[in-house]
């Protein structure tokens, strides 16, 4: 039987503008955001974070992410940091340098930015940090691995592990990795997105390390969702339009009892567009709506956007304006003096 090819995997749309997910719980912004600091000065939820801790590495950036997944980027330089039992898996890619790492008793494995490396919880390595890097870290918990084999492959956790990778290349995980450097991890928007990415990028780490026939059996070709799921699911978003955590992913597949997987390509066959993309048009929407129903008179006052976007869902009165103006090349103000005018 021929290898399926992983990049036909449609779930994975990284270049895609896609990317909504919601915190399953609150995090403190220090949690979401420790730019610059030492690592010893945080305290580090993760195995491999406390080795790192007491090297030399700085952690720039970290998050809380559902599914109890964690996302922590960081800088090295001039150092020797040896893994151990982490207790968890970790996927590796370097944003930034890397050439003048290398991992120990290996002289040709040496890394550069955009290379991956799959470290799981029983991984032992030595590494050389001879020059400044900057990577980003991936933690998967045991829970959370065999969750996703559960759901994606039908399978016994056990049945499934990964293998170690050092400085491979994956186009994927490189795009991946761009775009969560990209994002702002102290604005909430950004961490839905950051979230929704490294999602599927676990969904990836799994059907890589599923035997060829499973992935076969998840390429067959799904029809979209049936006319009362779809109507569910539709009405359920717009009666929750304002509640950005019961519009996470995992949230709108219950509604209509599918997995993550399954609903997301679902719904996308029905619809021609994402989740994501699919919410974000029916709260501008919602926000046009309501500035347009404000200026139905003379004297019509258009509506603090701190108000419309809490009304919407939006995180903030930052997020809708850019949102809006992407959209309809005019902030709300704008569109509503137009209105008036008219």
């Amino acid at each position: 039987m021929e290898e399926p090819d992983l990049a036909r995997l449609d779930w994975l749309c990284i270049a895609h503008s896609c990317g909504f997910v919601a915190l399953q719980q609150a995090r403190p912004d220090s949690w979401r955001h420790n730019a610059g600091m030492p690592a010893s000065a945080v305290s580090a939820p993760s195995h491999l974070s406390h080795v790192l801790a007491r090297s030399r590495a700085q952690i720039r950036r970290r998050a809380g992410l559902s599914q109890s997944l964690e996302l922590a980027i960081w800088t090295n330089h001039d150092d020797e940091v040896h893994y151990r039992q982490q207790g968890h898996h970790t996927l590796s890619v370097y944003l930034a340098g890397g050439r003048g790492s290398q991992l120990k008793g290996d002289a040709l494995a040496r890394g550069e930015a955009g290379r991956f490396c799959v470290l799981p919880a029983e991984h032992e390595s030595r590494w050389l940090v001879r020059e400044p890097v900057q990577f980003l870290h991936l933690y998967v918990s045991d829970i959370a691995w065999a969750d996703r084999v559960v759901r994606l492959l039908d399978a016994e956790p056990r049945s499934i592990t990964l293998t170690p990778q050092i400085y491979s290349q994956d186009p994927i995980y490189a795009q991946w990795s761009q775009a969560l450097w990209r994002l702002d991890w102290s604005e909430a928007h950004d961490i839905w997105q950051a979230d929704f990415l490294s999602q599927q990028v676990l969904d990836r780490l799994v059907l890589q390390s599923a035997a060829p026939w499973q992935r076969h059996k998840l390429l067959k070709p799904l029809g979209g969702l049936s006319s009362t799921a779809r109507r569910k699911v539709l009405d359920y978003v717009e009666a929750h339009l304002a509640d950005s955590k019961a519009l996470s992913l995992p949230a709108l597949a219950q509604v209509v009892a599918l997995s993550e997987y399954h609903f997301a390509r679902m719904f996308h066959q029905s619809m021609g567009c994402t989740v994501h993309d699919w919410v974000m048009q029916r709260r501008l929407q919602q926000v046009c709506a309501r500035l347009l129903g404000s200026a139905g008179g003379a004297r019509g006052r258009t509506p603090q956007l701190a108000w419309l976007a809490a009304e919407t869902g939006f995180a903030n009165a930052s997020h809708l304006l850019r949102s809006f103006r992407k959209h309809y090349g005019l902030t709300p103000t704008q569109l509503a003096r137009c209105w008036r005018d008219a």
